[in-house]
């Protein structure tokens, strides 16, 4: 195929509304460095970064309404910047010392920047492709060779795009939190995307798990694997909680709210439970009894993305079909802004995705949400 010099694409141009977000026809596209491989972005998924890096909702160690981006004080964020993490496409130019045979290839983009030789787990260095490189939001995007990963799957490219950056991020909550077979996990936001992720992520360990959610997303939640569900904001959570269980104990606290709750959850917690979060969409500063986690010798674990492992892993439930897509709608890349607004509504149960209008055309597919 022929690759044009330019392409359209959404620009993150700095911190702050909607308006930040430029959608263009004249951008350059890039060149596949060595080592790297070019994509024709086929479908990318929408994730709460995108929101937090282009509002600087991240704060910092000493003024938590401080505008700063992902990582605060080590930034990579450059403007302007092309975000998207979840990229599926395929490969069709390469850079020097990639085979020419990976021309063609359909793939996933693992969206980690990880800084550190494979075998070293450690994600102190971490950063990702559309915060510190440009990501999926565009008709092409350069990644790494060694990130574009092909995948045996009858999945569609908007369905594939729903699994990088949620169903990764819970994937690691529940490794730092060691989930295992037969144990219970409370899921909060368990609508979202990384939510509804780790319900499935739990039952793919052979665990067993519990959502905090709305009356309205119940049965979805139950659908997909959630052994049993409490409303958020409906009465005692603990009570809840010890009624929805039965008296068990509830192992693993996966967290993606806090916010007024987080108190209330490690109360839920057992003695010697594991509570891991990657997210603060109910609030980010807490309040916190330390008594409650001493005298429960409770661990808490922060969490962010995934190591390679992780993503192994998510590549072999997708192909083994032990998690299934949760595509709500799909939006046509031009129309980005009605995209994001849609997304921060949160009216909706697993992953929305945008798809270049170039491709919509091209395929004259019909999209949910078109």
């Amino acid at each position: 195929m022929t690759i044009p010099d330019t392409m359209k694409a959404v620009q993150l141009t700095g911190h702050g509304g909607l308006d930040k977000l430029v959608y263009r026809e004249d951008v350059p596209v890039p060149q596949p460095a060595a080592g790297e491989v070019l994509i024709r972005v086929s479908a990318c998924g929408m994730n709460n970064t995108d929101v937090w890096v282009r509002e600087g909702a991240y704060g910092s160690d000493t003024d938590p309404a401080s505008v700063s981006t992902w990582r605060r004080g080590r930034s990579t964020l450059t403007f302007p910047r092309i975000q998207g993490t979840d990229t599926v496409g395929q490969i069709v130019a390469v850079g020097s010392g990639v085979p020419d045979e990976r021309i063609g290839q359909r793939v996933i983009v693992d969206f980690s920047i990880y800084n550190r030789p494979p075998g070293d787990d450690s994600l102190a260095d971490i950063d990702y492709i559309g915060h510190g490189r440009d990501g999926g939001y565009a008709e092409y995007t350069a990644v790494p060779s060694d990130n574009a990963h092909t995948i045996d799957t009858d999945l569609s490219d908007a369905e594939l795009a729903t699994f990088c950056c949620a169903y990764l991020t819970g994937e690691h909550m529940l490794e730092r939190a060691a989930l295992k077979a037969g144990e219970r996990v409370l899921v909060t936001g368990a609508s979202g995307g990384v939510g509804s992720a780790i319900i499935q992520l739990a039952r793919a360990r052979g665990a067993i798990p519990y959502a905090v959610t709305t009356p309205e997303k119940a049965q979805a939640l139950k659908d997909i694997g959630a052994e049993g569900v409490i409303f958020r904001g409906e009465g005692d959570l603990v009570e809840s909680a010890e009624r929805m269980v039965g008296g068990a104990p509830v192992d693993v606290v996966a967290d993606l709210v806090a916010g007024p709750m987080f108190n209330d959850l490690l109360r839920i917690l057992k003695m010697e439970g594991r509570y891991t979060t990657a997210g603060a969409i109910g609030g980010p500063v807490v309040q916190l009894d330390l008594r409650t986690m001493y005298l429960k010798q409770q661990q808490l674990n922060g969490s962010s993305q995934g190591t390679r492992k992780d993503f192994q892993r998510l590549l072999g439930y997708i192909e083994q079909n032990r998690i299934r897509p949760l595509l709500d709608r799909t939006f046509r890349l031009s129309d980005f802004h009605r995209a994001q607004t849609e997304f921060m509504a949160k009216q909706y149960i697993g992953k929305l995705v945008v798809v270049p209008d170039s491709l919509w055309e091209e395929k004259g597919a019909t999209y949910a949400g078109d």
